[in-house]
């Protein structure tokens, strides 16, 4: 396989560095945790090699939250991003099709394009709401499609699936025998996803999550993918041991601690994400130069430029980051013009995050043509 780096990983601002980026408005989680705030007691743990499909007490959690499955069905993994490359990795080959929603998290398409196998694309429109097209999805697939792969809530849009929307495209994947992978990172995040956790639903779906974006653990690396199919798990399982055996017995530790005290911290986080929120449809409304479809999931929105042409795209971005100090994903990290800018309402407090709006403005009027 060949790598090559991601521009959303590349140009993250981790990668920046944060001391250079005082209004983030490009993080796509909730604001981080500190270990302190967690009340974890860590004198017992033994650091040993742990079971290789991850703590049981973890994947029992799991498991009931999505509906009463069995702990068997969940496999920890080095967050979702282990996840995603495990499942794409495990199931296809240069002369497998997959079907990839667009736009999307860079690792749903270039773990994929890496493989070299071949892709169909349904994209996403802004003009229609950014719904997914299940006739494009159904027109797309050809003898060879092993998977599709989607993401609700999206990212970077915030749209979220109808449970109609999802029941179909469950039917179809098992009418047509092919797999279906739902990214589900952002399910627990600000907003309630009005329905179960969709691996639950078939064997055909793969769902997957991770405690970094709804829960502000990020460093922890702890994610998870879960499916009904046991012949699929362990699949999966094979590949988790090939590359890493297990994740590592600190983190998943502190993981299992967390989620049974998640409620606590998830009440604080999501209050704050929802008065950002509330920041950003003000903003938005008094912004003309954005057009935008508001997110019902998550806590990204992926507006545009709504005359592109008369702005020097560019410049605007060069402002933005070196007069202001300000960040938004631009839109080529998700293979869309830059005309398009993902705004996360996670992270920030509401005064730092009203700000960097306001330079965001500022950077607009200034970059006028």
């Amino acid at each position: 396989m060949f790598y090559k780096r991601m521009p959303i990983e590349k140009e993250s601002p981790e990668e920046r560095g944060y001391d250079n980026i005082l209004f983030n408005l490009a993080e796509s989680s909730v604001t981080d945790l500190t270990f302190g705030e967690l009340n974890i007691q860590l004198n017992e743990l033994k650091l040993e090699y742990i079971p290789h499909r991850g703590n049981i007490q973890l994947r029992q959690m799991l498991a009931t939250d999505a509906g009463g499955l069995h702990p068997d069905q969940v496999l920890l993994t080095n967050g979702a991003c282990g996840a995603l490359f495990i499942i794409n990795t495990a199931l296809l080959t240069p002369a497998d099709h997959l079907i990839v929603v667009r736009p999307n998290y860079a690792t749903n398409i270039e773990v994929p394009l890496t493989i070299g196998c071949s892709i169909s694309y349904v994209d996403l429109q802004l003009e229609d709401g950014w719904r997914v097209n299940l006739q494009a999805i159904e027109a797309a697939i050809t003898p060879a499609t092993k998977l599709i792969s989607i993401t609700t809530p999206h990212n970077p849009t915030g749209m979220v699936m109808t449970e109609a929307e999802l029941q179909a495209l469950v039917m179809l994947a098992e009418r047509k025998n092919i797999y279906l992978l739902v990214d589900e990172t952002y399910r627990d995040t600000c907003f309630t996803t009005p329905y179960p956790v969709v691996a639950g639903i078939s064997e055909r779906v793969i769902s997957v999550s991770s405690l970094s974006k709804a829960f502000g653990l990020p460093g922890l690396r702890i994610g998870w993918l879960i499916t009904r199919n046991a012949n699929l798990m362990e699949q999966f399982l094979a590949a988790k041991e090939m590359m890493y055996i297990s994740n590592a017995a600190l983190d998943e530790e502190v993981a299992t601690q967390f989620y049974r005290q998640k409620e606590k911290f998830a009440t604080v986080i999501n209050q704050k994400a929802m008065e950002n929120f509330q920041l950003l449809c003000a903003w938005l409304q008094q912004e003309p130069a954005l057009e935008y479809v508001l997110p019902a999931g998550g806590v990204v929105c992926f507006p545009r430029l709504a005359q592109p042409d008369t702005i020097d795209i560019p410049r605007f971005y060069e402002i933005l980051a070196q007069k202001y100090k300000t960040m938004v994903g631009a839109g080529h990290w998700f293979a869309m013009p830059d005309s398009y800018m993902r705004i996360g309402f996670g992270w920030l407090g509401g005064v730092a995050f009203a700000q960097g709006l306001h330079h965001v403005s500022e950077a607009i009027a200034a970059s006028k043509r």
